[in-house]
């Protein structure tokens, strides 16, 4: 175990679990979108759903979605940002099969995307994403991520793992996530260096791939 597992993140409380892992949750929320939100609806659920104003579970989801860190001091204030940025919050319980009790589902849309994320806070600040779109997926944000949403069909994976490996981007992991056979998929891949913008331009390019989504570590 690593020290800052026990003594937690630097972040702006009460809680890492309720505060920092729900700010992160927001933030991953965000950088799948890929713009910034519009409309955002957070269904919270377990704790999170019992105990969210107290432990300003909304202020962190809020200063996520609006690309906030952990240890950011305008969290206290999010809600406020996102009203006077037109960014409309909506929070709510919801009834969730066999999750993390402190797990919160957003769906976030954008000009022009959305996304719908769920995602689950494990203590001391770290987060789990637990679905996309959906589509279950495995993923904690806290290496380089890529996220490709694509068509499950022959060739694709080699196509992103092998113009990765030309543009000198090592693959630490790399996981994928179907529906059905030929339906909608995910890949998640943990990546060592960040690929430069035409990197990404091209794996968007390769045929059957929907959208290539690259966050930093959280």
């Amino acid at each position: 175990m690593h020290v800052f597992d026990i003594i937690g993140p630097v972040m702006i409380g009460p809680s890492s679990s309720h505060t920092a892992g729900a700010a992160r949750i927001g933030r991953v929320a965000r950088r799948l979108l890929g713009e910034v939100p519009v409309v955002a609806d957070v269904g919270l659920y377990g704790s999170f759903a019992s105990t969210y104003r107290g432990h300003g579970t909304d202020r962190a989801i809020a200063a996520g979605l609006q690309d906030m860190g952990v240890d950011d001091e305008r969290i206290r204030d999010a809600l406020r940002l996102a009203e006077e940025a037109g960014i409309a919050i909506g929070f709510h319980p919801v009834e969730l099969k066999d999750a993390h009790p402190n797990t919160a589902v957003i769906r976030a849309e954008g000009k022009t995307r959305s996304v719908t994320v769920e995602a689950s806070s494990v203590g001391g600040g770290s987060i789990r994403v637990k679905k996309l779109n959906g589509l279950p997926v495995e993923f904690s944000g806290e290496a380089n991520t890529i996220v490709i949403r694509h068509r499950d069909e022959p060739g694709v994976i080699a196509q992103v793992s092998g113009l990765l490996a030309g543009q000198g981007v090592n693959i630490a992991t790399m996981q994928v996530f179907r529906s059905v056979f030929h339906g909608d998929a995910v890949m998640v891949l943990e990546v060592d260096e960040l690929p430069g913008e035409s990197a990404m331009l091209c794996l968007r390019a390769i045929r059957g791939v929907r959208d290539a989504i690259l966050m930093e570590k959280l």
